[in-house]
């Protein structure tokens, strides 16, 4: 195992996946004691305490060599990323180093990263891997005017929704979001009208889904953004224009177990930098990366950040 000289600064959510982060501890601590490696573990004690913890500084603010690792789920992993752009850089103008563990519930954003989600492997990467560059992005509106970060992606309607009545059962798993899926299929809500700005193109349509991604997978089982990258500097996307009934509706999310939904006729997709979404009819309803943005919003602006942190991870999703 080669030596790293890198200090670990691991902010682990105790309650994650069910438990499971804080039954992890010890194994996490006997590991790295073992390694010789200069670690930290904090735990959290409620929503939001991870983004105060790596905003305030922690052991790492302005040290050019210390991992801030998410040990929790891609909540976990939201704050951490939130903190880690929102806090006083210092003397220090690098991208922040981000690590993960991933030992929460989906841990899509792991997925997109290739971090497995056996403890020691995703121990040995953070030992082991050189870092790669890694793109954020940034939207603006809701209950957020000022902006949140987010590494994995934002979802419009259908998948937010999907989010909520996940949210309501019992499940700790993606079957939680298998089950939320078939609730919003049952209730074929309308769809808003929304006009579509990103780089030099716009449209106006029923949108029924619209998700724009830096990660691939979201929900467990959900391959939002097949195709995306982590640091090509541009945020993939799709629309899904409302379908003509619940059928339909079903036959569109099928798809996005395999990643296909673009070979639907009710797709738009591509690439951007910079969007621009205004709900002419109705209202959003938006998360990114489940944090919730808005349950009836009418503007929201979602930009990328090229290389805004670097990333410890055994990702093969990067441009070449």
């Amino acid at each position: 195992m080669a030596q790293n000289k890198r200090k670990l600064f691991i902010i682990l959510n105790p309650i994650a996946g069910k438990g499971k982060a804080i039954k992890a501890y010890p194994q996490i601590e006997n590991f790295l004691k073992k390694a010789g490696v200069e670690f930290e573990i904090v735990l959290t004690e409620r929503p939001g305490h991870a983004l105060e913890i790596v905003r305030g500084g922690g052991a790492s603010a302005g040290e050019t060599d210390v991992v801030t690792v998410a040990a929790g789920g891609d909540g976990t992993c939201n704050e951490v990323v939130n903190g880690l752009l929102t806090r006083q850089s210092g003397a220090n103008p690098s991208p922040p180093l981000l690590g993960i563990l991933p030992v929460g519930r989906g841990n899509d954003f792991a997925y997109s990263a290739q971090t497995p989600h056996e403890i020691e492997k995703a121990l040995e990467i953070l030992l082991e891997s050189a870092t790669i560059p890694l793109d954020v992005g940034l939207v603006h509106g809701g209950f957020f005017p000022d902006g949140r970060y987010f590494v994995n992606g934002v979802g419009i309607g259908f998948d937010t929704k999907v989010g909520f009545e996940a949210a309501k059962m019992n499940i700790h798993s993606s079957l939680g979001y298998v089950f939320g899926a078939i609730v919003t299929v049952a209730k074929f809500e309308s769809s808003p009208v929304l006009e579509i700005r990103h780089d030099d193109q716009s449209f106006v349509e029923p949108s029924a889904l619209v998700s724009v991604v830096n990660g691939r997978r979201m929900g467990g089982s959900f391959f939002m953004g097949p195709n995306a990258l982590l640091n090509d500097g541009l945020l993939d996307f799709c629309v899904i224009k409302h379908p003509h009934s619940r059928r339909r509706l079903v036959s569109i999310v099928l798809k996005y177990f395999e990643g296909r939904q673009i070979e639907c006729e009710e797709a738009t997709a591509g690439r951007g930098s910079r969007f621009f979404l205004k709900a002419l009819e109705g209202g959003m309803a938006a998360h990114c990366d489940g944090e919730t943005i808005c349950f009836d919003g009418k503007e929201l602006t979602i930009t990328c950040v090229p290389n805004a942190l670097r990333l410890i991870s055994g990702s093969k999703f990067i441009k070449q």
